[in-house]
């Protein structure tokens, strides 16, 4: 019976597998063209057979998986059918006993190429921080060469990030904190709105699953309200636009529940209070030349109904983003004292703004790659690609460096400003003159000495403004300096100062490896590495080239070196250098923690043992979702998995991290703060203090409350045992008349 039972299940699987196949086929169909088919019906049996034995962590046949991530490609992105092909072979290479020559032997060297670059990244983020690095600029150089490859890896997150509930609880954690980290902010700037939200709302699902739960659930609470209000506002637009335009959309769309929460925390203001829960969307189909005279007719048509709030008007028409998104925003006073957002684009903007650099490249399905871009694709993009490849040029760069200098260039608001020839450029918001300098190139940015903006001097740390005209001064005899880091803001412009910072000091170290080398000979030493090795560690160096450098900028004198003891050709370290020798590497640590106990239940029984302090950051207490993170020197700090620096810490350090639990016989009190604010009247601190020390019996530390216009704001430090009671005393705050907001701090 349960052979029978297997068979069945097994027919029931092919029928789901032909329904997802056949749905992919209806998603390209538009774009197949002669052999098209062949190819994505070849790829997809190929997939199919090498496939067939494995399953997924949901128990699902695991071909379900490229399917799914080649219907996102065909549907999501607007990309063709050799992308499609790509997408069902993305994980052949890496998983089964088909070799690259067999894709390229059975698929020409084009799909090769590109399933080559998905095999190369699949590994990015694992071991340790700095090969996370490395395997991430292994990601961005095929980035550079076939940004299909970086598409189709987003496609993967995308459908890993849908299907992240059947993963166990510390892989749902580090997966949804490299795709905030990352893959979020890099499908923001390829222009892929809709899928940016869509990851961004996913990973917040994962680690800040309390605050989703409860704005998705008022999001649904509130839905038939938000409806009525949106027809209203529509109603007139409509009944004016009718008369003015034959073909056109207009709609009200929810904004996502990561920006909703991003408002919540950036104003402090509670789900009610958060104005835009969603955006009036116009989408016109005009002729090719009116586009931009239509949107401004539009526009105008709202602002004859409706105050504009001239302060958020944002014309994108005029001037398109870095990542090609075109479109004018405005927010208007609706009805009710409501500000409404309304965004006005055409149907070609739509389409870039949902499939961003997808909709740019229209390629030619042949062996010879991406087509001629399209007139639309204003090169912005290019020059951004351009950036990037000079910071990945830059092979110097410490790993870690490289991806913070490369996330600068990611997510950032952009100001226009131009040269004194009225050439215009793109910054990102926050840019400084050395910034603009270096944008220009890289001789004019370490050679700069000052600027003249608007015809005024400023100095090289100036923050340029939106229209700033810019002219720069340089002089011959100018040499970089370790503060310009301090104020520099694009990814270039620190990746450049970095690499000549570092030739400086190399030429300055070969003048000390020049002194060095008569000291050996002095003192008739052989000159070989195990020797330096030993000397660097004796002045706690960490390699040879500062050891030369300090020596060259008398940072060790001869008198240093004639310190240091000899026997033949070996340096006799004293007994306490011996001993700091053996510091102890970060894997060694982890491995004796671990060793010690490894599953690492904090908080448990062998609570004495383990070395932890809690960290300073979010300060988190008991209740709280948190991780153990696995320091040098300090044991191992315990973070709340919301805390802001959880997210790089889990993406750039995921070794490090240790699950952790919470345990609830210890009555220990934690510290926290509340931060409060209310409507100033008499007696109003004595009802505060009367909860929290005679109703609850909570310890206070501190309360220190300011009273300015009839409005009290305030912070109150006090000793809790866990979140529960917690809860219980904001509920009990919150209850008293007057009190406007209260949150945790």
């Amino acid at each position: 019976m349960s052979h029978t039972q297997q068979v069945i299940d097994l027919q029931e699987e092919r029928k789901v597998i032909l329904k997802e196949y056949r749905h992919l086929l209806k998603a390209i169909k538009p774009q197949l063209q002669r052999g098209d088919k062949q190819m994505i019906r070849h790829a997809f049996e190929l997939a199919l057979d090498s496939h067939k034995d494995m399953r997924r962590k949901s128990g699902e046949p695991y071909i379900l998986h490229p399917l799914a991530v080649a219907q996102i490609v065909a549907g999501e992105m607007g990309l063709g059918p050799t992308s499609v092909a790509c997408a069902l072979l993305h994980d052949v290479v890496e998983d089964t006993e088909i070799t690259l020559d067999d894709i390229k032997r059975e698929f020409g060297s084009n799909v090769a190429k590109i399933v080559d670059g998905l095999t190369k990244i699949s590994g990015v983020f694992d071991l340790s921080s700095s090969e996370q690095a490395e395997n991430f600029r292994k990601l961005l150089l095929t980035l550079t060469d076939d940004v299909r490859v970086i598409l189709i890896k987003i496609a993967d997150r995308l459908h890993n990030m849908r299907t992240l509930d059947s993963m166990p609880r510390n892989k749902q954690l580090k997966i949804s904190s490299e795709t905030s980290y990352l893959y979020a902010p890099l499908a923001h700037r390829l222009g892929l709105y809709a899928i940016k939200s869509e990851l961004e709302d996913l990973s917040m699902k994962y680690t800040e699953t309390e605050a989703y739960r409860l704005i998705a659930q008022k999001l649904n609470e509130t839905k038939r309200e938000r409806a009525r209000y949106i027809n209203e506002f529509i109603r007139p637009i409509k009944e004016r636009l009718d008369k003015e335009f034959t073909n056109f959309q207009i709609y009200g769309r929810p904004k996502s529940i990561h920006s909703i929460w991003n408002k919540m925390k950036t104003k402090a203001v509670d789900f009610e209070q958060v104005y835009d829960l969603f955006a009036i969307r116009v989408l016109l189909n005009p002729e090719a030349d009116a586009e931009k005279s239509d949107c401004w007719r539009v526009y105008s048509v709202v602002t004859d109904i409706y105050r504009p709030n001239p302060s958020r008007l944002r014309d994108w028409v005029s001037t398109p983003k870095s990542n090609g998104y075109e479109a004018l925003h405005t927010t208007v006073m609706g009805p009710k004292g409501k500000w409404v957002e309304v965004q006005i684009r055409t149907e070609r903007m739509d389409e870039i703004a949902e499939k961003g650099y997808a909709a740019h490249w229209k390629y030619k399905e042949g062996e010879d790659g991406p087509a001629e871009k399209t007139k639309d694709a204003d090169g912005a993009l290019d020059e951004w690609l351009n950036r990037i490849r000079e910071i990945l040029q830059n092979q110097d760069s410490n790993a870690l460096d490289f991806i913070n200098d490369f996330k600068l260039n990611l997510f950032q608001d952009e100001i226009y400003v131009f040269t004194p020839k009225g050439q215009l450029k793109m910054l990102p918001n926050g840019s400084t003159t050395l910034d603009f300098a270096f944008d220009i190139h890289s001789d004019i940015g370490v050679t700069c000495i000052g600027a003249k903006v608007n015809h005024k001097l400023v100095p090289l740390s100036h923050k340029l403004a939106n229209g700033d005209q810019v002219e720069i001064i340089t002089s011959k005899k100018q040499k970089p300096n370790e503060d310009w880091l301090n104020f520099v803001l694009t990814g270039k412009a620190k990746s450049k100062i970095k690499s000549a910072l570092k030739e400086e000091k190399r030429t300055v170290a070969a003048d000390g490896k020049d002194m060095v080398m008569r000291k050996f000979r002095h003192l008739k030493l052989e000159h070989n590495p195990k020797l330096l090795e030993d000397i660097v560690h004796f002045f706690k160096l960490p390699t040879v080239q500062d050891f030369y450098y300090n020596v060259a900028t008398k940072k060790i004198t001869a008198k240093d070196l004639g310190e240091m003891h000899f026997i033949g050709n070996k340096l006799i370290l004293p007994e306490k250098e011996k001993q700091e020798h053996k510091q102890p590497t970060v894997e060694d640590t982890i491995r004796t923690t671990l060793k010690k106990n490894a599953e690492l239940l904090i908080f448990g029984d062998n609570l004495e043992k383990i070395d932890y302090k809690f960290a300073n950051c979010c300060n988190p207490i008991p209740g709280d979702d948190v991780f153990g993170f696995v320091t040098i020197g300090e044991g191992i700090k315990i973070h709340k998995t919301n805390c802001p620096n959880a997210v790089q810490l889990m993406s750039n350090y995921g070794y490090r991290i240790i699950k952790t639990k919470w345990n609830k016989d210890h009555a220990i009190a934690f510290l926290t703060e509340l931060k409060l604010s209310g409507i100033d009247d008499v007696g109003v601190m004595n009802k505060i203090t009367n909860i929290i020390s005679q109703e609850l019996k909570i310890n206070m530390r501190s309360i220190s409350l300011e009273s300015k216009d009839g409005i009290f704001e305030g912070l109150i430090t006090l000793f809790v045992q866990d979140t529960d009671q917690l809860d219980n005393l904001i509920k009990r705050l919150k209850g008293l008349d007057g009190i406007l907001s209260i949150s945790r701090q």
